[in-house]
């Protein structure tokens, strides 16, 4: 991508990344997780906002702070990332929240 992206921080595995969202909503905590499935080199990439309760991802929030695109491209680089770790990987990515279509 092709779009600005934030720094982001990551451990030697490369399965765990955090970023700093920064918008008119303040400071927010940013993480990416791949996570092993049950297929061998299948890894499901969860992606949120950083959970102080659980220590983990809230994949249902909606921040709107404003970078949308700047955050999807700080998230596709974890892919890039990761993949070239891992060159046999397969990423899984659904979302979590509902679209609303304007008719």
């Amino acid at each position: 991508m092709k779009h600005p992206k934030y720094n982001y921080r990551s451990e030697s595995t490369l399965q765990f990344y955090e970023f700093i969202n920064e918008g008119p909503k303040g400071l927010i905590k940013k993480m990416v997780i791949y996570t092993e499935t049950t297929t061998e080199n299948v890894y499901n990439l969860g992606f949120g906002d950083y959970d102080e309760s659980t220590n983990g991802i809230n994949d249902l929030s909606v921040t709107n702070n404003g970078d949308s695109l700047k955050v999807l491209a700080t998230v596709a680089s974890t892919v890039y990332a990761f993949t070239e770790k891992y060159p046999n990987a397969w990423i899984l990515a659904t979302g979590s929240t509902t679209m609303n279509k304007a008719l």
